[in-house]
């Protein structure tokens, strides 16, 4: 979905008075440990939005053997996951600008990063919101599991 339409959205949720959480990644491989931090995103509010680091931002980010899929099959399934509501592709190295633009109610990452540390979080506590840190499953990452099929385990 692009900012635009997203945008459109975000207005009727504010009108409705329904609470917006906002996360982002890259989410290249899906696991466990994703769907689990998806779901307690979900439960803090009423409509769950992903910011998706496009290829050109993963590339950035991991290397250049990285992602494995790319952005359109990356929000593909983000988008017909039970807890996900939407998902905004963005370019930048951070999704500073795309939270600036929608300011969530709620802004959450995984529990390896401290609320201080988030993204955008003087942005949603300027404007009255939450930002937490949500719980981590350890032994999951994407990382782990391109490291165990390299390994052939």
């Amino acid at each position: 979905m692009n900012l635009n339409d997203f945008l459109n959205i975000r207005k009727k949720l504010k009108d409705e008075d329904k609470k917006l959480v906002f996360t982002n990644g890259c989410f290249d491989i899906i696991h466990k440990g994703h769907i689990t931090y998806l779901k307690q995103a979900k439960e803090l509010g009423d409509f769950l939005v992903i910011g998706l680091n496009s290829d050109k931002s993963v590339k950035k980010l991991k290397g250049e053997s990285r992602p494995v899929n790319k952005e359109e099959d990356r929000e593909y399934v983000l988008e017909n996951l039970k807890p996900v509501d939407a998902v905004v592709i963005f370019e930048e190295d951070t999704p500073y600008n795309l939270i600036d633009s929608i300011k969530p109610d709620i802004l959450v990452k995984g529990g390896d990063w401290s609320a201080d540390k988030i993204v955008g979080s003087d942005i949603v506590i300027a404007n009255g919101g939450k930002v937490l840190s949500l719980g981590y499953v350890d032994n999951y990452s994407t990382t782990s599991i391109i490291d165990k099929l390299k390994s052939g385990e």
